[in-house]
């Protein structure tokens, strides 16, 4: 299995809109290709807040090949979505884990 992690910082000015969108339309939308089995939504702990919180977001998709269908198929439509809702209040970047145990 593998999880796809996105970590956004989300600007304070935005956060509480930010959380409802994302529970509510993005995370659902990502759900709805049937590529991913799960997810986890995070706030990451100890960081410096003052600007905003920083989330982490991970998919669980039980291969590598449909983690590759996902940014394929439906990855840059999705992104693009977000850059157009929140442009420069949310910064994020995305790594690949492989589940070991």
């Amino acid at each position: 299995m593998v999880v796809y992690n996105i970590t956004t910082k989300v600007h304070a000015s935005v956060d509480e809109n930010w959380l409802r969108w994302q529970q509510e339309i993005h995370i659902p939308a990502i759900m709805a290709t049937g590529l991913f089995k799960e997810f986890r939504f995070l706030r990451l702990l100890e960081q410096d807040d003052s600007e905003g919180h920083t989330y982490a977001t991970q998919f669980t998709a039980a291969s590598i090949g449909e983690y590759q269908q996902y940014l394929r198929d439906h990855a840059e439509k999705l992104r693009q979505e977000a850059i157009v809702k929140w442009g420069d209040r949310i910064i994020s970047f995305r790594s690949l884990l492989e589940l070991i145990q």
